[in-house]
This record gives C-alpha cells, sequence and structure tokens, in this order.
C-alpha cells in the first residue's frame, strides 16, 4: 500500500473486524488493505436476490475469499416487501442481517466500504432535495447499533484511488451495473460529478467539504444536548417540557430538540415533515396540546401515544407478567398521585401483574421491582 493511501485509511481500534463484501472494488480494497495493517477479517456478502445475477455474484466472492484464505459468509434477503421503497428495504435488511452475523461470530467491529465518491455524490444529492445541513454533511464515519459499531475507513480515498491499488495488486472486482443504471439517482449524479471536476469540484474537494459541515453539525448537535438540560427532563419514559424555555430557543436549536424528542420516542428511521414539525413547535412553545408522529404533548408533557406504547422500550426486572400499567392497574394503586407523575404518563409505563392482580408498578414506587427507560433521551443524543 502506497505511503499516502495508508495515511489517509481511518483503521478502526478493533483487532478482528466484519469486513461487508459486495465484491465491488472498494470493498475488496478494503479487505486487503486492513489484512495489510495487521487486522485478522471476516468477510460477509449479502445476496438481496433483487437480481438473477445476485446468487452466482455472492458465489463468486466466496471463491476468492477461499483463495485469499479469509473466512466469508453469504446471507440472503428472502423476505422482500411487495410494496413501498424496495431500495430502502433492501438496505435495512442489509444493516440487519450483518449485524445479527456479526454479533453471532463474537465481533464488535463492521467496516463498509464507502469512499470520497460516495460522500461528494450523497453532498450532490444532497443539494437536489434543497436539504439542510444535516443532509449535505455526507455519510457518518461511524456510528453504534447495539453492540456493533459501524465504520467507514476510506472515505478520505477515491474511487480512482482505490481501483489503481487493486490493479497494481492484481485483484479482481466486480462492478454492479445499478451503479451505472440511469434509473437511480445516485448513478445519474456519478456521471454529473466527473463533468464536474473541471470546475475543480473533484470528489476530495467535496468530501472536505462534507467534512466541514460534519463539524458544524456535531457543534449544533452539542447546543441541542445543552438546550435539553434547561428545557426538557425526562420522567418515567416521557419528558416534562418548559414551554417558556423552550420558545426562548433559537430556531434551529428548537427545530433540531422538537425532532429528536419525536424519533426519541417513537422510535422512528425518519423525522416528521417539515410542516407537521413547525405546527408541533408552535403547539410546545403555547404550551397547547398536540400530538405528532405517534407522541401526544399534553400539559407539557410529551409521551408516546396509548396505542403505540411499547414495553420493549424499557428494561424492567422483578417476577410476575409485564404489562403497561393503564387504567386498571392504576385503579389498584392507592396513593399513585404521590409520586408526582400524572394520570395519563403513568398509565404507560411499565408492570408487573399475577393474573389481573397488579404486583408492581416501579414508576409509581409500588412494589419490588425496577424499570428503566433504555436508552435513556441523554444517551440517545449522544449516540445520534
Amino acid at each position: 500500500m502506497s505511503v499516502s493511501l495508508q495515511a489517509r485509511l481511518d483503521r478502526p481500534e478493533a483487532q478482528s473486524i466484519a469486513v461487508a463484501l459486495s465484491g465491488g472494488g472498494d470493498s475488496v480494497a478494503l479487505l486487503h488493505m486492513l489484512r495489510e495493517a495487521g487486522h485478522q477479517v471476516q468477510a460477509v456478502t449479502v445476496d438481496h436476490g433483487l437480481r438473477a445475477e445476485s446468487a452466482d455474484e455472492a458465489a463468486m466472492v466466496g471463491g476468492w475469499c477461499r483463495d485469499w484464505g479469509v473466512p466469508h459468509q453469504v446471507l440472503r434477503w428472502e423476505d422482500h416487501p411487495k410494496t413501498g421503497n424496495l431500495m430502502d428495504a433492501a438496505r435495512r435488511a442489509r444493516r440487519d442481517l450483518i449485524h445479527d452475523w456479526t454479533l453471532a461470530q463474537g465481533l464488535s467491529t463492521v467496516v463498509l466500504g464507502h469512499t470520497a465518491d460516495d460522500q461528494a455524490e450523497t453532498l450532490l444529492m444532497g443539494l437536489t432535495r434543497a436539504a439542510g445541513i444535516d443532509g449535505l454533511c455526507g455519510l457518518r464515519p461511524s456510528w453504534q447499533q447495539g453492540a456493533v459499531t459501524w465504520a467507514r475507513p476510506m472515505l478520505r480515498l477515491t474511487r480512482d484511488e482505490l481501483r489503481d491499488w487493486l490493479s497494481s495488486h492484481g485483484l479482481p472486482w466486480v462492478e454492479d451495473p445499478s451503479n451505472s443504471n440511469d434509473r437511480f439517482l445516485r448513478a445519474r449524479t456519478r456521471k454529473l460529478l466527473a463533468g464536474l471536476a473541471p470546475l475543480g469540484l473533484t470528489p476530495a474537494r467535496l468530501a472536505e467539504s462534507a467534512a466541514h459541515l460534519a463539524r458544524a453539525r456535531q457543534a449544533l448537535d452539542a447546543a441541542v444536548l445543552e438546550a435539553a438540560t434547561r428545557v426538557c427532563d425526562e420522567r418515567a419514559g416521557a419528558l416534562h417540557l418548559d414551554p417558556g424555555a423552550f420558545a426562548a430557543l433559537p430556531e434551529e436549536i428548537a427545530r433540531r430538540l422538537a425532532q429528536a424528542m419525536i424519533l426519541w420516542l417513537s422510535g422512528a428511521d425518519y423525522p416528521p415533515r417539515a410542516a407537521d414539525l413547525a405546527r408541533f413547535i408552535a403547539a410546545v412553545q403555547d404550551g397547547r396540546a398536540a400530538t405528532l408522529a405517534g407522541c401526544r404533548l399534553k400539559n407539557s408533557w410529551l409521551t408516546v401515544e396509548p396505542r403505540h406504547a411499547d414495553l420493549r422500550r424499557w428494561r424492567l426486572t422483578g417476577q410476575g407478567e409485564a404489562a403497561l400499567l393503564g387504567a386498571e392497574g392504576l385503579r389498584q394503586l392507592e396513593n399513585w398521585r404521590g409520586c408526582g407523575l400524572p394520570r395519563h404518563v403513568l398509565e404507560l409505563t411499565p408492570a408487573l401483574w399475577q393474573g389481573d392482580r397488579l404486583i408492581a408498578a416501579p414508576c409509581a414506587g409500588f412494589g419490588l421491582a425496577s424499570a428503566e427507560c433504555a436508552p435513556s433521551f441523554k444517551a440517545w443524543l449522544l449516540s445520534h
């Protein structure tokens, strides 16, 4: 490996690593660069089954790995949705399959072969949507999903540099035909990017701009975290808001905080539409009731709506059958008002039952049990 590429490869801390290996030039180069750097690697390929050739390509990649002495596994996605965004569903399925496989192998780090070109394409696609800073700061270098760390070590390397490196080492790769299919926005953006180079808008230069914007987003995230400590108080899986303090926030910090609260409570992958979020923000500032994305604002308390309440948000310990406290559980608690929580918040907390008899309601201080909402809002903010 040349010194220049070695210096710009952000090597993971873990010694043993899972490599998401599609067989394309980027992931093949990443696999071998990490091996040269002394890492122990295992490769995993997801066959989405969306093209007739995909199974043969996955088998070919498996043959390469046998020749290289690299452990390799093919994971197949078979639960294709009949409606909706197929490409988005495929991306989610790939992530979940690799996550579960990584844990099963006793590994904690997965690396992906995205490059500076992917960063540049992502920035340009964001511009087509008139995206704000979140949509223009590119792909995340790393993030956490449960016990698995995902990382993109090659965001400072270009696709052409990697192809040259592969050719100099006599290593094979396969090109995904979707990369040149004009049906897909990324393929059209890739062709546009080639025409921007004479203006100095190279993949490396655009990726550098995305990195600057990412640092600006980090500053905004820090401001949101600080604002959250003054504006909202997490209790019993809900958020108690100070409308006056919220109204005093700068507009962008208020928007980001409101969006974060909704995403934390709802568990949604995508934020609400801008117009809907703006109406919700106005309701918070005015101290009015509102609902948005399965969440309910009432008397300055923000909770999930009862029909969206989910015990999986909670770590509950104790003996008994777990279920929400609900109105029936509240009727069996004589002194529930002493816990300081309103009825509509307490009813959505976990409880332990023996048949129809309530035996523990941790958030109300009743019975031998404990309950913790995980992750907490602060922990969620730090990880997103």
